[in-house]
This record gives structure tokens, C-alpha cells and sequence, in this order.
């Protein structure tokens, strides 16, 4: 087992004050959104070893089949498949999706083919893997994720007579619910430069006044205006009209296949995923937007919101959406005597509490809250008791 020093990502949307307190540290008063364990180029973890500290790539190359697992080398090659996340949000994250894995590698094969370098500001593609994740809330977290049935998107433009109002009813009313989505959000993210600002304008102020003369608008009209004035002028404040709004309650979890689209607003959660930072985005942030390349990954398919179910097993809980690369255990709240399986490679994050981590070899560590360690494949099952609140992320099969 390798103690693990992580890297976080300083995002403009992140708390300032969560992951500093998971991790024991004074806050600085900079947001800190993301801290990542793995071995994404991105932020790759460090780990301790007898040698001192060395990476992922040159613990894996120095064993792949001992470290990864056999299965997980056929089926993945040579690195860790998954990456884990804490995620902290204070404000909206972008509106956006995930490509499947066929669209990931032709996308990065042709940005490679153009030279882009992999830090590139307008590169969308810096590797060549899907990226389905789950994400598990910590506290109630609140997101929109995937498509509502058109008809009920339509009936919150009721009253609304702004140009783009009209428009969006129009588009909204196709007896097919793919097609009006479709030609609802393109409308709405391909509005014309010189139009833009007039159209959204228009219809966030109409949104605006109803609120304000109290006639009730719902929760979807509230998220648009809450978007809006963070990000004004913003097209994508506008397609939030065609999401659904949730609040994930502290241990529900939301499974994301390629082309949900989707934004997290606000809370603190646990993100697995498959090891890639492939995102298309189409409005809500200053990073990258390509609308054209995000419009041919969407699915457009009117879905139940995707909650992933939890199973009961070995004193713990586990999420399982069906993806090799990932699953998530979870270990508490409370207290702690479980056995995580051996043979598959492993990350376990205290979030907080204390226990303790028995190999079949003897080997102990102690993990207290905000301490990380990868397990090998080859160390075989793991017993953790103690108290607290553990997530381990492995390969899902």
C-alpha cells in the first residue's frame, strides 16, 4: 500500500473552504474545486514507496500486471483506468458533455494530427479515453442533468412573449421530443452574434419581471435567472430550461454516460470516473466553447433522471453503473468493518474519522481524514475497521 500526495485544482467555481477542511489546512481564501487522486496527466498523484516517492506511470511500468491486475491490463493497457475526485462547488460549473469512446479517440488522433499542444485553451480532446463518471453527493447537491420531456420545458415559457420565447415554443411543440430538443438547444447555442445579447436579454428580463410581480414561474425559471446573472448574456443560462433541476441528498448518486448533458451547481461531492478530462462545453464558464463538436455528442433522448442504486455488501456499500473502468465503495458513515476484494486496483480516501487497513501479509496503515492510499492489485483483499466515512475507487469488473 502507497500513502498518496494529490494535487488540486484551483477553478474559479470552487470552495474556498471545503477541501482545505478535509484535508486539515488553513483555507487561503482561493477557491479550491477539485482535488484529484490518480494518474491523469492533468494532476497525477504522487506515492510514497520504500524508495521514497516516485509516479503512477513508474510504479505501473515496473509491474503492470502485479499493480493493475491482469484483467484490467488486457482490457485497459498500461495505466489506472480510473480517477477519483473530490469536488467542491461554490457556484455553477459549465454547461456540458461527455463524447462515448469512439468520438474520444478520433477526436484526439485529429487534434494530435493538427499539432495542438495538450495544454492548448481551444484543445478539446488531451486524451483518448470516454469519461462517464458518477458522482456521489456529501451534502445536498444541487445539479441539472439530462433532457425533460419537452412538453413540460414548453409549458414554463406559458405567458412568456419575448422573440426567443417564441422561438423556443415553436421548436418545443415537434411531435418527436429528439427533434424538439435537438432544434431547441441549437437555437438557443447558435444564436447569432449580432442577435445574442438582444434575444437572451430579452428573454432573462421577461423571466426577471414575472419573478418579481410574484407570478409563480417554477424551479426551472429560478435556475435560469440564478444563471444568468452569474453568467450574463450567457445562451447556456437559457438552456437550462430544458434540463432537469435536482438536489441530491448527502449518499445519492447520479451516474453520467457519454452525451448527458449537464452542470453541477452547487455542493460537495465524490466524483469517480473513468481517467480522462475530455469536456465539451457549451456555455456557463470562460474556458473553451464548441458548440458544433458538442452538439454531435449530445443524446438528445428523453431519459429518467440516472440515479445510480446502491448495493449492500462485505459491511460496506457499493455503486456499480455497469462501466469497467470504475466502481465506488463506500465505508460508513460510522462505524467501519468491511473487506474490499484483492485483485483489482485500488484508492480508499478518508473523508473523515479514522481506520485502520489490514493486508493479507500483515501489513497495517492507518488512514485518518483527508489521507489517501493506492492498493495494488497483487496486495489482495483489504480489512478496514474503525470509525468515520471512507470512499475506495476501483475497476468496475
Amino acid at each position: 500500500m502507497h500513502r498518496l500526495t494529490n494535487q488540486v485544482r484551483p477553478y474559479a467555481w470552487g470552495s474556498t473552504v471545503a477541501i482545505p477542511r478535509l484535508l486539515g489546512r488553513e483555507p487561503d481564501g482561493r477557491p479550491q474545486a477539485e482535488l484529484w487522486l490518480g494518474a491523469h496527466h492533468g494532476a497525477p498523484s504522487m506515492l510514497c514507496t520504500a524508495d521514497g516517492r516516485t509516479t503512477f506511470d513508474d510504479l505501473i511500468s515496473s509491474a503492470p500486471k502485479d499493480i493493475l491486475g491482469a484483467h484490467s491490463v488486457d482490457r485497459f493497457g498500461e495505466r489506472l483506468p480510473f480517477l477519483l475526485k473530490v469536488l467542491a462547488a461554490d457556484a455553477p460549473l459549465s454547461l456540458q458533455a461527455h463524447p462515448d469512446a469512439a468520438r474520444a479517440r478520433a477526436g484526439y488522433a485529429a487534434e494530435e494530427a493538427a499539432g495542438i499542444p495538450l495544454d492548448a485553451h481551444h484543445r478539446n480532446y488531451p486524451d483518448p479515453h470516454h469519461k462517464p463518471e458518477l458522482v456521489l453527493a456529501l451534502e445536498p447537491f444541487e445539479a441539472l442533468c439530462g433532457f425533460r420531456d419537452p412538453a413540460d420545458a414548453r409549458a414554463d415559457l406559458d405567458g412568456l412573449t419575448s422573440e426567443l420565447a417564441g422561438a423556443l415554443r415553436v421548436d418545443l411543440s415537434a411531435p418527436d421530443p429528439h427533434r424538439a430538443l435537438r432544434a431547441a438547444l441549437t437555437r438557443v447555442l447558435t444564436l447569432p452574434c449580432a442577435d445574442r445579447e438582444r434575444l437572451v436579454g430579452g428573454f432573462i428580463a421577461e423571466c426577471e419581471e414575472r419573478a418579481a410581480a410574484g407570478i409563480a414561474t417554477g424551479r426551472h425559471s429560478g435556475t435560469v435567472i440564478e444563471l444568468a446573472r452569474r453568467y450574463p448574456g450567457d445562451p447556456g443560462a437559457v438552456a437550462a430550461l430544458l434540463l432537469n433541476r435536482i438536489t441530491l441528498r448527502p449518499g445519492e448518486a447520479l451516474f453520467l454516460p457519454a452525451g448527458n448533458v449537464h452542470a453541477y451547481l452547487r455542493g460537495t461531492a465524490v466524483e469517480v470516473m473513468a481517467s480522462s478530462d475530455n469536456v465539451l462545453r457549451a456555455g456557463l464558464t470562460g474556458k473553451h466553447v464548441d458548440v458544433p463538436e458538442l452538439l454531435e455528442v449530445v443524446d438528445f433522448s428523453v431519459l429518467p433522471v440516472p440515479y445510480s442504486p446502491a448495493l449492500s455488501t462485505d459491511g460496506h456499500t457499493e455503486f456499480r453503473p455497469g462501466v469497467g473502468e470504475f466502481a465506488l465503495a463506500v465505508l460508513g458513515p460510522g462505524r467501519i468493518d468491511s473487506r474490499l476484494p484483492g485483485g483489482v486496483p485500488a484508492i480508499v480516501l478518508a473523508l473523515d474519522g479514522s481506520a485502520e487497513l489490514h493486508t493479507p501479509h500483515g501489513t497495517r496503515l492507518t488512514l485518518d481524514r483527508g489521507e489517501s492510499v493506492f492498493v495494488p492489485a497483487d496486495t489482495g483483499g483489504i480489512t478496514v475497521r474503525g470509525s468515520g466515512h471512507l470512499v475506495a475507487a476501483t475497476t468496475g469488473d
